[in-house]
């Protein structure tokens, strides 16, 4: 069944579809009356709803089921990504959004090839869209949110959170705890920061800042080097299997 977000809350149990949800359930899965569809409220509560109503310019639900599930990572996960080249960006966001990502913050940082500048707006609005679909096909309950800051001293954090920077110099050392360390933290404090770096990486004074100022831990993501855009979804992984599917 598809999945849409809801702009607003129903104020009964009828409510209009608004422009775009009503092109894509109309015109391209050619909905109809009795055509049902799940909606998902500003207050994250999942509706099912059939189309009880069409006229020339409106297309009218009428709810027929409430549903509580679970679907969301119990522990809130922002990704802070160096700026990467051509699409990465738009991939990462698709698949860590499937995997349960809470927030995106884009970065520029010393070794950054890419500079979005007079282009960020641009760039995180077709950003969203993308987290959308995302969320959507992967019936989540929430869309993350996406932002960008011009360097690392303009990052904004949660105050109450893990933070972990994947650095390589530790995964060519066989560094193996600190990762393990802050899964397990995380699991107290229910939110995590992953950093990770653009393609050529973090500098020695980008660690450090980020270490002693801003309190990350420096980790290896396993003894293999990975990309840019594989770093990320390794986390949301290793994330997902911890607090969801290892429960021993």
């Amino acid at each position: 069944m598809q999945r849409y977000f809801l702009i607003e809350m129903p104020n009964e149990s009828r409510f209009e579809l608004d422009e775009e949800t009503k092109h894509h359930l109309m015109n391209v899965l050619r909905g109809q009356v009795g055509t049902k569809a799940e909606f998902v409220t500003p207050e994250q509560t999942l509706l099912i709803a059939e189309v009880a109503e069409i006229n020339a310019e409106q297309v009218w639900m009428k709810v027929i089921e409430e549903q509580t599930v679970a679907v969301e990572l119990p522990v809130a996960a922002t990704l802070v990504l160096g700026l990467a080249k051509g699409d990465k960006p738009e991939l990462v966001v698709q698949k860590a959004t499937e995997l349960g990502a809470t927030a995106f913050i884009f970065v520029e940082t010393e070794f950054s090839v890419a500079h979005w500048g007079s282009k960020a707006e641009r760039k995180l609005e077709r950003l969203r869209k993308i987290a959308r679909g995302a969320a959507e096909q992967s019936h989540r309950l929430k869309i993350p949110s996406i932002e960008y800051a011009e360097r690392l001293n303009e990052l904004q954090l949660p105050d109450e959170s893990v933070k972990v920077v994947a650095w390589e110099e530790s995964a060519k050392a066989d560094e193996r705890a600190n990762l393990v360390t802050a899964l397990t933290d995380a699991q107290n404090v229910r939110e995590i920061v992953f950093l990770i770096g653009p393609e050529g990486g973090l500098s020695k004074n980008e660690l450090q800042y980020l270490t002693e100022e801003l309190g990350f831990m420096a980790a290896g993501f396993g003894p293999r080097i990975l990309r840019a855009e594989t770093a990320p979804l390794y986390a949301m992984s290793v994330l997902s299997y911890v607090t969801e599917l290892d429960q021993r």
